[in-house]
């Protein structure tokens, strides 16, 4: 049996060594002799550890995000190093939420023989950042972007995210039957990449409804006071607010808006959906509305113990985030088991062939425009938790 050896966020220069000594068996192009194994599946045995890069954003604006993807990712790495056959040499490194360093990490991984790049965190950091993979030939697997075009930008690139246009259009349709929506305000971030694609998705689904938008309102990734923009909305006297925005614009702007006395229904885009909105949002959260790729609700069995292992390890409860981050690492190891290979070219084959695998997020495939495809969820907050809506 195979001794874990996976360490929580090493350090750069240990994933350098690591990945030199990878490289001096084959090169940096992921070419590895080492890498590739024997067997299949559960039996395959790869004596190399296989070098897996991660770019979250353990700083800056979606620091929230990459934490909880840090944890997943980790945990999965544990879970799966303590299995026979193949051991995973994780590394985590930040993007600070700033394209230029997703960039700079990417060249890293890329240059050091990473079999495989997980990230980057944020949809507009992944439109810089992928292109560097994709010209060297490395798979991406994006774990939480989900704005169009994402995987468009080359055959290497996949994602296990719904797409905002496979969870928006089924959160407005939801909403807007169940609180009979006739008039509604729209309010969005309009300087990031993640935040825009939502809005243009909610839009799109509000036009092919019977619903009137009366207003649209923007505003920034930066912005915390909102009293102005809800001062606005408020005097159009909708029936609902939907806002595309990241946690960190959800969390105040709920908040102002329940001391403005706006009481209808806040309907969020994929940003809103993390447990930190209940958290310092307290009870001006309850009643907002959030599409997701995952509820915590989930009765599968893969779900049931990611939960047990995530509360275990952590000593609090996991979000989307987290879970797509763990799925994403085990969809990794699926797919060098296929082929019993981590060179970089198998893992793309793996990949490309994963269906109807059973994961934490339920039954998911990946399509041949390398997006996943699984069910999505409605959830409302309801006595400080997320619950389906319907």
């Amino acid at each position: 049996m195979r001794t874990s050896l996976f360490t929580m966020s090493a350090a750069a220069g240990a994933l350098a060594l690591t990945l030199t000594a990878c490289g001096s068996d084959g090169g940096s192009d992921g070419s590895n002799a080492a890498l590739v194994g024997e067997g299949s599946g559960d039996s395959c045995v790869i004596d190399a550890e296989v070098p897996v890069g991660a770019a979250l954003s353990l700083t800056g604006a979606a620091a929230s995000y990459g934490e909880s993807q840090r944890n997943g990712l980790e945990l999965a790495a544990k879970e799966l190093n303590a299995k026979d056959g193949v051991t995973y040499d994780l590394t985590v490194e930040d993007d600070q939420t700033d394209p230029k360093q997703g960039i700079s990490v990417f060249e890293g991984f890329v240059n050091d023989g990473a079999s495989v790049i997980i990230g980057p965190t944020l949809s507009n950091t992944a439109f810089q950042a992928q292109p560097i993979a994709q010209e060297e030939s490395v798979p991406v697997l994006a774990i939480s972007n989900t704005a169009d075009g994402i995987t468009e930008q080359g055959d290497y690139i996949f994602r296990d995210s719904l797409t905002e246009s496979q969870v928006i259009p089924q959160t407005v349709t939801t909403a807007i039957e169940e609180y009979d929506l006739e008039d509604v305000v729209v309010m969005y971030s309009n300087d990031d990449a993640f935040t825009e694609s939502g809005y243009e998705v909610m839009s799109s689904a509000l036009e092919d409804s019977d619903t009137e938008v009366t207003d649209t309102l923007t505003f920034s990734t930066t912005d915390t006071d909102f009293r102005a923009l809800l001062t606005e909305a408020k005097t159009s006297n909708p029936d609902a607010i939907f806002v595309s925005g990241l946690i960190e614009a959800a969390i105040p702007l709920v908040t102002q808006a329940r001391e403005l006395g706006i009481d209808v229904p806040i309907i969020g885009g994929n940003g809103f959906n993390n447990p930190q909105l209940m958290a310092d949002a307290g009870d001006a959260a309850e009643g907002v509305v959030v599409g997701a790729a995952w509820n915590s609700a989930s009765d599968n069995p893969q779900n049931a113990d990611f939960l047990e292992a995530y509360e275990k390890e952590y000593d609090s409860q996991p979000d989307q985030f987290a879970a797509q981050a763990y799925t994403g690492m085990m969809l990794i190891d699926t797919a060098v088991r296929s082929g019993c290979s981590a060179e970089r070219d198998a893992i793309k084959e793996g990949l490309g062939s994963i269906s109807e695998v059973e994961s934490v997020l339920g039954t998911i495939s990946i399509n041949d425009d390398r997006d996943a495809e699984h069910e999505a969820v409605v959830q409302v907050v309801k006595d400080g938790e997320f619950t389906v809506l319907k």
